[in-house]
């Protein structure tokens, strides 16, 4: 680019090419000036002239007499009105993001993902895929007729997404009960078998009343019993043994089919895992104990509640053993209460048996005291009166004596 010379000023013209804010076509403009050039953008733009400014497209750097000198030739600039202001790429985002402009970036954007790439363009294709997936968000919409597209595939009956996810849930927590009800078949013994059955008759009848924990994934639900916010986003919440996902995964199924489709990948994920600790100890219970003598409320929790789901995106979603076990304190139905109640029990029978113990002894030892002292009053009761008696037989001897001599 050649730099203008002291006195071309007047002479030569700048040709460059114009655009308001809100519309992104462009109109070729020549002048000499930087006034000129605002006056004469105005005119194409019908702008008003008094407060106008021009500032580079790529960057938003507002134009000076200096500035306008060194411009190259056709470069594109914004005539900027009143409060208005340029961010340069940014602000085309933000205009082709609004209501009126969307539907025409979604087709663009859908459009380039049909062209045929190369293995070079495959971070683009992916960045248009998440963009896509971002624009083409629908979660504000609920019912079939409003957002038929993202019903594709689903059955008739269900004419909302909200129904749709709550059934979602309620399939994945089945297949949990499935799982448990196989288990069954493992057991030898037919009564050991017959205690099982009524446990899963038990658990069965605790899912009907919770509708089998539909509502963690219907955003319609109270807060406190799903899993998504009222819009519909899940987030990650980390592996078993994290308290947080470090990844901060997110999603919105909710928002488009895709993310449908996708959230399906998710897992609803046993802290303690169902097959190599929660059933095991369940049937090895039921070889031990009756179903009546086993807390169903603790293997329900472990089973199909928030207590040990984890709602997990694949990718945190950890294979390997856990190596967490069921508390055998928490297997029996009141197996604390049942512990404290023995040994107040115990003490009681041991209090009773000293006291019986101890009466049983007292009375044997009283009677052998009674015994020996009976003997010793009654021996000397005894010669006291024998000495009385002898005493009197001799009185009685001397009187016959005495009569016979008279």
């Amino acid at each position: 680019m050649s730099v203008p010379r002291p006195g071309d000023r007047e002479l030569r013209c700048k040709a460059v090419k114009v655009r308001s804010v809100s519309d992104s076509r462009k109109y070729g403009v020549a002048a000499r000036s930087l006034e000129e050039l605002i006056a004469r953008s105005c005119h194409y733009l019908q702008v008003p002239v008094a407060s106008a400014r021009l500032c580079l497209s790529s960057d938003g750097t507002l134009l000076t007499e200096d500035t306008f000198e060194t411009l190259p030739e056709h470069c594109e600039l914004v005539l900027l009105s009143r409060d208005q202001s340029w961010k340069g790429v940014v602000s085309d985002l933000e205009r082709l993001l609004t209501t009126a402009h969307r539907q025409q970036l979604v087709e663009a954007v859908r459009s380039l993902l049909q062209e045929q790439h190369s293995p070079h363009s495959a971070p683009r294709h992916k960045l248009l895929r998440d963009m896509l997936r971002n624009l083409d968000d629908t979660s504000d919409m609920e019912s079939r007729e409003q957002d038929q597209h993202w019903f594709t595939g689903l059955d008739a009956r269900f004419k909302t997404k909200s129904s749709y996810m709550k059934f979602n849930c309620q399939s994945r927590i089945r297949s949990y009960m499935k799982e448990v009800s196989e288990a069954s078949r493992g057991i030898e013994k037919a009564q050991s078998r017959e205690q099982f059955e009524q446990t899963l008759e038990s658990l069965g009848h605790m899912l009907k009343q919770d509708q089998y924990n539909g509502a963690y994934f219907d955003r319609r639900a109270e807060q406190q019993s799903r899993l998504c916010t009222a819009q519909g986003w899940f987030t990650c919440q980390g592996a078993f043994d994290e308290a947080l996902c470090p990844s901060l995964h997110s999603i919105n199924p909710y928002s488009s089919r895709e993310s449908r489709v996708m959230f399906s990948t998710w897992n609803l994920d046993h802290r303690m895992e169902k097959k190599r600790s929660i059933i095991p100890t369940l049937v090895q219970c039921h070889e031990q104990q009756q179903s009546s003598s086993i807390s169903h409320q603790y293997f329900y929790e472990l089973l199909f509640t928030r207590n040990n789901l984890k709602l997990v995106h694949t990718v945190c979603h950890k294979k390997g053993a856990h190596n967490l076990q069921c508390d055998p304190a928490k297997v029996y139905r009141g197996a604390k209460t049942a512990a404290k109640t023995a040994g107040r029990t115990g003490a009681k029978t041991a209090a009773k048996t000293a006291t019986r113990t101890a009466a049983r002894t007292g009375a044997k030892t009283g009677a052998k005291t009674g015994a020996k002292t009976g003997a010793r009053t009654g021996a000397r009761t005894g010669g006291d009166q024998g000495q009385r008696k002898a005493g009197a037989a001799g009185k009685g001897l001397a009187r016959g004596k005495k009569r016979r001599l008279c």
